[in-house]
C-alpha cells in the first residue's frame, strides 16, 4: 500500500455502543447484566423450568411462563451479545490490549453462566413438544417464536445431562474457547522478516499476506515464503490449538448423542445431507471449470502455470488502486442500482465509521462483520490494501450488515440466520457491484470485473471443497489420536492435490492453509467451509432472479433476508421456487459461473 491509501482508512467508532471499557455506561451495563442474569435464574428456579418427564399445569399457565421466560432470555441475549460485541471491537484491532481481553473473559464468564439457564429453557421447552400447538394457539403472542419452539425442542434431544451441560459450558471456557483465542492472538501477533527493493523490515503477518495482491510477482513469491516461515515458527503452538477444539467437538458431539460433527453442523446451518451431497457432488463435478479459469489466469499473466502466490494476483491490464474515498463512492453507487435502502445503508456504515480498514500490528487478519444488537448497528472489520479484491471484500461484509439491518426489531432469540444462509446478501453485494459494472466497461475493466467474480468463486467453491474435505479428515483421525504439525500439513496437501490438481504448481501448495483461518478454531462452528458455497451459489440463483425481475424483486429479497432465522433453508429458497435439495438448482447457479469463465477466457490480455 502506498502511504496515501494508508493514511485515510478509517478506525471504527465504537462510543456509540459505549463510551470506552472504564466508562460508567460500560460499567452500570455490566452490573445490569449479572443483575439480569440472577433475576432469570431466580425466575426459573421458582417456576420449575427444566427438563421434565411431565407437566401438569393448566395451557394457560404454561403459555403465561413461557411468554415471560423468552421476554427475559431475549432481553438477556441483547444485553450480553451488545457487551460482548463491544469488548470485541477492541480485541479484534489490538491483541496487545489486555485490558480488553480480560474484559471480554468476564463476559465470557457471565455468558457461560447465561448458557446453564439456556440449557434448562432448552430441556423444558423439549418437554413441552407435545403441547406446543395448544401453547401457541392459547397466547397467540408467542406467535412470532413459532420456529425457535419447535427448532428448540427438536434440537434438546440432543441435550446431555443438565448437570453434564452445565460442566461442558465452564470447562470448554479452558479448552475449545481458550484454544481458539490462543490461535488468534498467536496468528495475529506474528511479524515476519521481509526484503523488498533491497531493504529487510519485519512486517505484521496481516501486511504480509496482503502482498499476495501485489503486482510483482517477485514481492508475491517473496512474501509467499516469508509468510510460511512465519507460520514455521508458531506451527506446534497452534497444531495443539487444533487438537484441542476438534477434540472438544469430538467429545461433545458423542456425549449428546450425534452421530457426527458434521451431524451437529447440518442442524446448525439447517440444511440435510441431501442438500449438502447435492450441492457438494454438483461443486465437484464443476471442478475442472474452475481449473480451465486458474489456466486461464495464468496465461493472462504470462506463465506456463500459476504457483499459489499467483492466486489472488493482479492481471496485468486489470490492476487498479483504490483510494479508500474512492472504494466508498464506487460501493454506494453500485449498491443503489440494486435498492435506495441498500446504497444508504453503505453510505451510514462509511460515514458513521462502521469500519475499521486499517491493517496493522495486533489486529486480526481477513474481515468480519459483527453486529451490535443493542443500538441496532453492524461493525466490520476490514485489512484494505487498494485493491479490487479488497473492495469486493469491503462489499461482501457490508452486505452481512445489510442483513442485520433488514433484521431491525426483531428478537434476539428469532433473529440472525444460520451460516449457510448468512453468506446469502454478502455475496449477492459482490455479484452487484460486479454485475452492475460490466455492461458500461471496457474490456480491461470487464477482465478486473470477472477476475474478482471467478477468483471469489472459485475460493468458496473448490478452496471450501478442499477445506472440507480437510476438516473431515483430521475430524476422522482426531477420533483416534492427536495429529502432529505434520499430519496437519500433510492432509492440507492432499485436499489441495484432489481439488487443484495440476492447476497450480503442487510444489507451491500452501501446506499451511489449517493454521491461520479462524474458521477452524471455534469448537461450536465445525465445517464453517461449505456454507460458504452454499451462500455464494445460493446468492447466483437469487441475482439471477433480479437479472429477471428488476426491482419488483426487492421486497422479496428484503423479506426473505428478514427471515432466515425463522425457518430451513429449503422452505425459505421454496418461495422462490428453488428447490436446494436436488443438483439441478446447484448446477444451474455453476452454470453462471461457466458463463463467466468463457468470457474471461475471451477477453484479449
Amino acid at each position: 500500500m502506498t502511504p496515501s491509501l494508508t493514511d485515510t482508512l478509517p478506525r471504527w467508532d465504537t462510543t456509540t455502543i459505549y463510551s470506552s471499557l472504564t466508562g460508567d455506561d460500560y460499567r452500570a451495563a455490566v452490573e445490569l447484566l449479572h443483575t439480569r442474569i440472577a433475576e432469570l435464574e431466580s425466575f426459573v428456579d421458582a417456576h420449575g423450568i427444566r427438563r421434565t418427564a411431565t407437566n401438569s399445569e393448566p395451557d394457560a399457565a404454561v403459555a403465561d411462563t413461557l411468554v415471560e421466560v423468552i421476554e427475559r432470555a431475549n432481553e438477556l441475549v441483547r444485553r450480553w451479545s451488545t457487551l460482548h460485541s463491544f469488548a470485541y471491537t477492541f480485541v479484534s484491532t489490538d491483541s496487545y490490549n489486555t485490558e480488553a481481553a480480560r474484559e471480554l473473559s468476564k463476559l465470557e464468564i457471565a455468558g457461560t453462566q447465561a448458557a446453564k439457564l439456556r440449557v434448562r429453557l432448552q430441556g423444558w421447552i423439549g418437554s413441552l413438544a407435545s403441547r406446543l400447538p395448544q401453547l401457541l394457539a392459547t397466547r397467540p403472542d408467542l406467535s412470532a417464536h413459532t420456529f425457535y419452539l419447535y427448532e428448540t425442542a427438536r434440537q434438546s434431544q440432543f441435550l446431555m445431562s443438565e448437570e453434564l451441560e452445565n460442566l461442558a459450558a465452564e470447562l470448554v471456557l479452558d479448552s475449545g474457547v481458550a484454544l481458539g483465542k490462543l490461535q488468534g492472538n498467536v496468528t495475529s501477533q506474528l511479524r515476519v522478516p521481509l526484503e523488498r527493493d533491497g531493504k529487510r523490515e519485519e512486517l505484521p503477518i496481516t501486511v504480509v499476506r496482503n502482498l499476495c495482491f501485489d503486482p510483482n510477482p517477485l514481492v508475491r513469491e517473496q512474501a509467499y515464503h516469508a509468510e510460511v516461515q512465519g507460520w514455521d515458527s508458531i506451527r506446534t503452538t497452534v497444531a495443539a490449538c487444533l487438537n484441542g477444539v476438534k477434540g472438544t467437538a469430538l467429545t461433545l458431539a458423542r456425549r449428546r448423542g450425534r452421530s457426527s460433527v458434521l451431524s451437529a453442523a447440518l442442524d446448525d446451518n439447517h440444511i440435510d445431507q441431501q442438500t449438502l451431497h447435492a450441492m457438494l457432488d454438483s461443486i465437484r463435478d464443476e471442478l475442472p471449470m474452475f481449473r480451465r479459469y486458474l489456466g486461464a489466469k495464468a496465461g493472462k499473466l504470462g506463465i506456463e502455470r500459476l504457483r499459489w502466490w499467483d492466486l489472488f494476483a493482479p492481471l496485468p491490464s486489470s490492476h487498479r488502486n483504490f483510494t479508500w474515498g474512492e472504494a466508498t463512492a464506487f460501493i454506494v453507487e453500485k449498491f443503489n442500482t440494486f435498492d435506495d435502502d441498500l446504497g444508504r445503508f453503505a453510505a451510514t456504515a462509511f460515514e458513521q465509521r462502521w469500519i475499521d480498514a486499517q491493517p496493522r500490528d495486533g489486529k486480526r487478519g481477513g474481515a468480519f462483520c459483527m453486529e451490535i444488537l443493542g443500538n441496532e448497528e453492524s461493525r466490520i472489520l476490514a485489512n484494505f490494501d487498494g485493491s479490487f479484491e479488497q473492495v469486493s471484500t469491503l462489499a461482501h461484509e457490508l452486505g452481512h450488515g445489510y442483513h442485520n439491518h433488514c433484521q431491525k426489531g426483531l428478537a434476539p432469540l428469532v433473529r440472525g440466520a444460520p451460516m449457510t444462509l448468512a453468506e446469502t446478501a454478502s455475496i449477492f453485494c459482490e455479484t452487484l457491484i460486479a454485475e452492475s459494472t460490466l455492461e458500461t466497461a471496457s474490456p480491461a475493466e470487464q477482465l478486473a470485473i470477472l477476475e474478482a467474480q471467478l477468483c471469489g468463486a472459485t475460493q468458496v467453491c473448490l478452496d471450501i471443497t478442499s477445506r472440507f474435505q480437510f476438516e473431515s479428515a483430521v475430524l476422522e483421525r482426531r477420533a483416534d489420536s492427536e495429529l502432529s504439525a505434520d499430519d496437519f500439513c500433510q492432509l492440507m496437501l492432499e485436499a489441495q492435490g484432489d481439488t487443484y490438481a495440476d492447476a497450480v504448481d503442487p510444489s507451491t501448495y500452501h501446506r499451511y492453509m489449517w493454521l491461520w483461518k479462524p474458521h477452524y478454531y471455534a469448537f461450536e462452528s465445525n465445517f464453517y467451509n461449505f456454507p460458504y458455497a452454499f451462500g455464494h451459489l445460493f446468492a447466483l440463483g437469487l441475482f439471477a432472479i433480479f437479472r429477471r425481475e428488476g426491482r419488483t424483486f426487492v421486497p422479496r429479497y428484503q423479506e426473505l433476508l428478514r427471515s432466515t432465522g425463522q425457518d430451513y433453508a429449503a422452505p425459505l429458497a421454496a418461495r422462490f421456487g428453488i428447490d436446494i435439495t436436488r443438483p439441478d438448482f446447484w448446477r444451474a447457479s455453476l452454470g453462471i459461473i461457466e458463463e463467466q469463465v468463457r468470457r474471461f477466457e475471451a477477453i484479449k490480455g
